[in-house]
């Protein structure tokens, strides 16, 4: 039959009892499936990561204008990847940092959750902030 239409036979589910085939034009079925599969990762949402760096010994307005950036990025809906730099000898600071980043994670909270708490990494201790869902 598909040949009397010069079309192609194509088996759709082949694992069924009986299989599954289709009479079509099998050109045209790859080219709609490439397009459905683009339309769906077009609809996919991208992660943004943002990040913002302090020093453990930052300065009150230095912090609260990292802060007013940091509230703009997660109302954006962006995650928010904040860290504390130690530079040198500054590592004996450790406790400063941790304290800066959860005072930030506390002054944050209306507009995103923690995801990760604050985690010494090298000489960076990093904490991710990702945004509250949008009502």
């Amino acid at each position: 039959m598909a040949i009397d239409m010069e079309l192609d036979l194509v088996e759709i589910s082949p694992n069924a009892k009986p299989p599954v085939c289709k009479i079509m034009d099998y050109k045209k079925f790859l080219y709609e499936d490439k397009k459905r599969e683009k339309a769906l990762k077009a609809k996919t949402t991208k992660v943004i990561v943002k990040e913002i760096r302090f020093g453990p010994n930052t300065d009150d307005h230095d912090y609260q204008f990292k802060m007013k950036h940091a509230k703009k990025f997660l109302t954006d809906g962006a995650k928010l990847k904040a860290f504390v730099f130690f530079k040198g000898r500054s590592i004996i600071f450790k406790e400063q940092g941790q304290i800066l980043l959860l005072r930030l994670a506390q002054d944050l909270e209306d507009f995103g959750k923690v995801e990760q708490m604050p985690k010494l990494e090298g000489k960076r201790m990093t904490m991710y902030i990702a945004p509250l869902k949008k009502k």
